[in-house]
């Protein structure tokens, strides 16, 4: 990794101006939620909120849209048409395109489910808006599994979150390889795919083949259902406010887990739950306001 310069020093989060309104700070799209895991699109989108989107709005399954639109009252949902089994009709995502025109960033895959009928989903989604930058995480990494096919005719940044068992689908490499040599796997990954890759765990790396971040935020407690969502929720945030990409990540990165450090420091590591993380991200948020 002779040639990839790390960092070492958070990006400054920009400050609001004074005279903003809500389209100020962009719109998130958040593709989410399916049959039995809504919770997912929930976290997702509160998270968005969270992160300072100044507009979020949750595409869902129309068979969950109304668990959905109750999980917040502050963002709004749209629903597209499944079929009765629950897969999705092939021409689904050209709903999801049509609403993603006018989002500043989109977060794709927590709690999608999975099978043919997704990866068509998330691919068309993917190409149908190649200008918008991207948060790619969970069920949407694994639409995409083995990552071979070439998006690097994007000139949005694609950002993929995987932890490491998604990224042993994504990428071929045995689980135990990954483990052992993941600062390396991961350079390697995102400088051949021109992507940004954020590979979770402990000391999170996050690393678009040029530069590269360990995050020191975090903890054990962390390691539960939902913890994901919320995370992805925050980068396609960060992004949407036009912050850099690869710097979106690294705060996503250092402020979800420091929201899991101040939550644990309250409620202890056992008991944490992610949506523990939506009430402890303010906190965490405020301490990077006031690095200035």
């Amino acid at each position: 990794m002779a040639d990839v310069t790390p960092i070492s020093e958070l990006p400054r989060l920009p400050p609001r101006p004074f005279d903003a309104h809500k389209g100020t700070f962009g719109k998130v799209l958040v593709v989410a939620g399916s049959r039995s895991m809504a919770g997912a699109a929930v976290l997702c989108g509160t998270a968005a909120l969270r992160g300072g989107a100044g507009l979020v709005q949750v595409a869902t399954a129309l068979s969950v849209q109304p668990q959905v639109a109750v999980g917040c009252p502050s963002y709004t949902t749209l629903g597209y048409r499944v079929h009765t089994n629950g897969t999705l009709p092939d021409d689904a995502a050209d709903e999801v395109i049509h609403w993603g025109r006018l989002a500043t960033a989109l977060a794709i895959g927590p709690g999608l489910g999975q099978g043919a009928d997704v990866s068509n989903f998330v691919t068309q989604i993917l190409d149908g808006l190649p200008r918008t930058p991207t948060v790619l995480d969970a069920d949407g990494l694994n639409a995409v599994a083995p990552f071979s096919k070439d998006f690097t005719g994007r000139s949005g940044a694609l950002i993929l979150t995987p932890h490491p068992g998604e990224f042993q689908r994504l990428s071929g490499v045995p689980t135990s390889q990954v483990a052992m040599h993941r600062d390396t796997l991961s350079v390697e990954f995102a400088e051949r795919f021109k992507v940004i890759l954020l590979l979770k765990g402990a000391g999170t790396i996050v690393t678009d083949g040029r530069r590269f971040y360990r995050n020191s935020t975090g903890n054990p407690g962390m390691a539960t259902g939902g913890t994901g969502d919320v995370l992805t929720g925050v980068i396609a945030a960060l992004a949407a406010q036009e912050i850099e990409p690869f710097e979106a990540a690294v705060l996503g990165a250092w402020v979800h887990g420091r929201a899991g450090d101040l939550a644990a420091a309250v409620l202890g590591q056992t008991a944490l739950t992610s949506m523990d993380l939506l009430l402890y991200l303010p906190a965490a948020f405020r301490e990077l306001e006031e690095r200035g």
